[in-house]
């Protein structure tokens, strides 16, 4: 919307010849104006009066510069309210908010006190056609700066920012029903009265309690309700711990029983995968009943304490449920996301996860954000937590909506709450609900706030509750039993919550398993004997070479780019005269085959489509028009889509994303490529907080495949190493694959084995980036056509085992280097073995190499400093062989940053490891 200050200041002729310009030509003057001049010329020829003095005439009816410069004003005056009601709207329930210069008084526009009792034409604009200045005042004061405030202004999208005013002006002031009444009050009920009984029952102990932000739960009621009346078929939420207890309770249906037993510390949860987690990090999914009679699948996402790093997976999850159930209609899924107000604002990945929305790759139709802003971050000030004025000011980024309200004004809540729902169907995109509430104890109930915050919790100390605050305001306005029925509901609620205390039983909520729920059933947990060898995960010669030569051909109206048709001839004629498959192939051979079983494939980061080292070229491009094609779909007759994305340039908000999406469909492959190895500490959250444990955390499998590029090159400290010491140490318990591959085949069948399991792990491939091009990193035909992966791959080139004295084991480059070394020396005394596989390390398959070379000393090679690498992890875990370690000096840097150097400290490795 313009600014019309500089009009409302000019003087009337100036006004009136706009006027006269847009009454012979509308066309021809600023849309925003011409709004106003519609407006105005339709509320004269309805007789309104402007009380001005004739100038000029329209249809008859007298106009005056004056009175048209007023009915500017005021018309302005209704549009900064729009703009800036936010900015005093009375929010806080707690305190005064603070000044930030909203400018809404008359002096700002031309108008006076003694103009209140004047009638406007300009009222139409809200509603009030003909009425005074000081009715649209009071209008425009009780929609945006009463209870709820409105950040729209910024939306480009007319349509959405009309669809957004017309709901705010008929909605927000708009008296509910009776038995809409009801259900807030019962909602509001059991949120206060279930953290009431917790906090009397057991005190003392963490519960991140909503205690101050109970409308909660009344509004995530509210929204499930409208969504359900919109399309919503299934709503995927995540939170951080503060209120997930009651979310529990009184939203997903989780039994009290099992709350209680929770607390009681009397809960047997399965702990055959690990050691578990605290209740509060716990997820849930149950089916909801709404009022109307319509079933909602609902989920409740598991998730750490790193406050916001749950977001990315819960839209991993929901594009994932909306791909592979809902044929990616997005309307039936609807992800939601509990923020805090200080972790909305300052982590980094909300921005990604913002950043994301739209993009073809990651887009979920849109997410709800619901900000439960208990105005403190841990013992944080929110002036000490942020530079923008809200917490939400972020949304403005995607032109996304904010819904400012005031906590304890339930009903306000639930409104935003419908009107949020209804915009992100209508318009498939993100809105933001910022309900401005309090935090009525500590971080948790054993922590004293008053130590930072004494005067803000003086204030909070006499502050009723919610539910208090509403069944006041019920009081107030005509429900004359609200007091005696909210006594009641809470009487009975407290004696069913004693009663299930005392093991009175409670029906769980039912739950219907959808198709991933019964993919996931009929899997089964790994046992330590899976991992003593591989499944055969060979095809047959017939459908290798269907899918090479599918992969090879692209649409007789394509014409590919010159360079990237010759790398594809090339690759055929490998084919044809050595029957060798180059690394690249060997990949994409493996997604072909696993899509000619009905297995959807999805890839996802930078640059993936032609990969960052020009390699992969899963998809190819028009010279001329620049349409693309994908190979994989073209290749291959099947249902099966691979579906792959060249990704915004984010770590973090990405792989959680890719790790959501498996955590949803078991039987697609999903992987995700940094790259370069090194950027995946952008994302150690995600590896380490789901990743790695969270089979062990919320026994939930996941198959997620990390393709990290890792080897020393000689291209300096950022470029080298994927970390392989780090991810080594988050090995346990069979958690997690950890694979450093030498050659396509083995690449190939590592890749069918994730799914050939009859259970998933996630893959940490450290893949090769030279050797992308090395001809022995090739593989024949037969390796792809016969057995499976090879976690250690012995020396061929040995004749006689006894003769051997020296044993190099090594995974990687390195063992390219050596091998040179040993063809060039023909060298039979010194065998070469690869670990492929490092975690779960083949133990079994080492000793028995070592009995067959039982009179060689063995040396484990690695290109990394001592301190990095598989090093101090096979010193630990390989207790079986005695072996000596060959690396470079331990260092504080990955590796030199000159050429020189890294190629002096190679050579010195190969002279070390062949001749000392």
């Amino acid at each position: 919307m313009k600014d019309f200050s500089f009009v409302t200041n000019s003087h009337p002729a100036y006004i009136e010849s706009l006027y006269q310009d847009f009454v012979q030509n509308p066309e021809g003057v600023d849309p925003e104006y011409r709004k106003f001049f519609e407006g105005f010329d339709f509320a004269l020829s309805q007789g309104v009066s402007t009380n001005g003095a004739s100038s000029a005439t329209v249809s008859g009816a007298p106009v005056s510069a004056d009175a048209l410069v007023k009915e500017f004003a005021v018309y302005n005056l209704i549009l900064a309210y729009r703009k800036k009601g936010h900015l005093v709207a009375r929010t806080n329930p707690i305190r005064e908010r603070k000044d930030r210069g909203a400018n809404l008084e008359l002096k700002y526009f031309g108008l006076s006190d003694a103009d209140k009792s004047q009638s406007f034409a300009a009222g139409q604009f809200i509603g009030l056609p003909g009425a005074t200045l000081q009715q649209i005042i009071d209008r425009l004061e009780k929609l945006y700066c009463h209870h709820v405030g409105v950040e729209y202004q910024y939306i480009v999208n007319t349509e959405r920012l009309e669809w957004l005013q017309r709901e705010i002006e008929t909605e927000i002031d708009k008296p509910l029903a009776l038995e809409k009444r009801r259900r807030i009050l019962e909602k509001l009920n059991q949120g206060v009265i279930f953290e009431k009984f917790l906090h009397t029952k057991y005190i003392g102990q963490k519960r991140f309690s909503l205690e101050g932000g109970e409308t909660t739960i009344a509004a995530l009621d509210a929204m499930i309700n409208t969504g359900a009346e919109v399309g919503v078929q299934e709503v995927v939420i995540g939170m951080a711990h503060r209120g997930r207890l009651n979310v529990l309770a009184n939203i997903m249906g989780k039994t009290y029983e099992h709350i209680f037993s929770e607390f009681e510390g009397t809960a047997i949860p399965d702990q055959t995968m690990g050691s578990g987690d605290v209740k509060y990090h716990l997820g849930y999914t149950s089916e909801h009943q709404t009022p109307a009679g319509k079933t909602v699948h609902l989920k409740l996402t598991p998730n750490p304490s790193h406050l916001e790093a749950v977001d990315p997976v819960v839209l991993g999850y929901s594009r994932a449920k909306a791909d592979v159930l809902y044929g990616s209609e997005f309307d039936r899924v609807l992800p939601v996301l509990i923020h805090g107000d200080a972790s909305v604002a300052g982590q980094g990945v909300v921005y990604e996860i913002l950043q994301m929305s739209n993009l073809r790759g990651y887009k979920t139709g849109g997410t709800m954000h619901f900000v439960i802003n208990n105005q403190i971050g841990f013992t944080t000030d929110f002036d000490d937590a942020r530079t923008s004025d809200y917490s939400t000011s972020l949304a403005a980024t995607v032109q996304a909506p904010v819904l400012h309200v005031n906590g304890d004004d339930a009903e306000a809540v639930v409104k935003c709450m419908e009107i949020a729902t209804r915009y992100r169907q209508e318009f498939n995109s993100d809105i933001f609900i910022d309900m401005v509430c309090y935090r009525r104890h500590g971080h948790n109930e054993g922590d004293d706030p008053k130590f930072t915050q004494p005067a803000l919790y003086s204030l909070i100390d006499k502050h009723s509750n919610p539910r208090e605050q509403y069944v006041q305001y019920l009081m107030e306005h005509g429900e004359a039993d609200a007091q005696g029925l909210a006594k009641e509901m809470e009487q009975k609620f407290w004696s069913d919550l004693q009663e299930r205390l005392d093991e009175v039983k409670q029906n769980p909520l039912p739950y219907k398993y959808q198709q991933p729920d019964l993919d996931w059933q009929s899997l089964r947990k790994a046992t330590g004997a899976d991992f003593d060898g591989s499944p055969a995960t060979g095809i047959s010669e017939e459908q290798f070479r269907n899918l090479f030569n599918g992969l090879m051909k692209w649409p007789a109206d394509f014409k590919p780019l010159r360079k990237v048709e010759k790398i594809l001839q090339d690759k055929v004629k490998l084919f044809e005269a050595e029957q060798k498959i180059d690394w690249a192939t060997g990949e994409l051979l493996a997604y072909a085959s696993l899509m000619a079983e009905g297995r959807d494939v999805r890839m996802s980061g930078q640059d993936v489509k032609r990969g960052t080292f020009s390699h992969r070229h899963a998809v190819i491009y028009d010279e001329a028009t620049n349409k693309e094609y994908n190979r994989l779909n073209g290749a291959v007759n099947s249902n099966a889509q691979f579906r792959i994305y060249n990704s915004l340039l984010s770590e973090y908000a990405v792989l959680g994303f890719e790790y959501g999406y498996a955590l949803a469909s078991p039987n697609t492959l999903v992987l995700w490529e940094a790259q370069f190895g090194d950027f995946a500490n952008g994302a150690q959250i995600i590896i380490d907080q789901f990743v790695a444990s969270a089979e062990t955390k919320w026994q939930r499998m996941n198959g997620v495949v990390m393709l990290l590029p890792h080897g020393y090159e000689g291209q300096g400290p950022e470029h080298s190493s994927a970390r392989l010491e780090r991810f080594l140490q988050l090995a346990a318990e069979n958690n997690i694959v950890i694979t450093n591959i030498t050659t396509a085949a083995n690449f190939f069948h590592a890749l069918r084995r994730q799914l050939a399991w009859p259970f998933r792990k996630p893959l940490v491939n450290f893949s090769p980036k030279a050797n992308l091009r090395l001809q022995a990193s090739y593989s024949p035909v037969s390796a792809f056509t016969q057995g499976g992966f090879q976690e250690v791959i012995d020396d061929s080139n040995i004749s006689d085992a006894s003769s051997v004295k020296k044993v190099l084991f090594c995974s990687g480059k390195v063992y390219y280097d050596l091998a040179d070394r040993q063809q060039k020396d023909g060298r039979q005394d010194v065998a070469i073995v690869r670990l492929e596989q490092i975690f779960p390390l083949p133990v079994k398959q080492l000793e028995a190499l070592q009995a067959k070379y039982r009179g060689a000393t063995w040396f484990w090679v690695q290109e990394e400093p001592l301190n990095m690498g598989a090093a101090a992890f096979l010193r630990m875990n390989l207790n079986a062989i005695n072996f000596g370690i060959i690396s470079r000096q331990a260092s504080a840097s990955t590796a030199s940053g000159y050429s020189k150097v890294h190629a002096q400290e190679q050579a010195e490795i190969i002279e070390t490891a062949f001749n000392v």
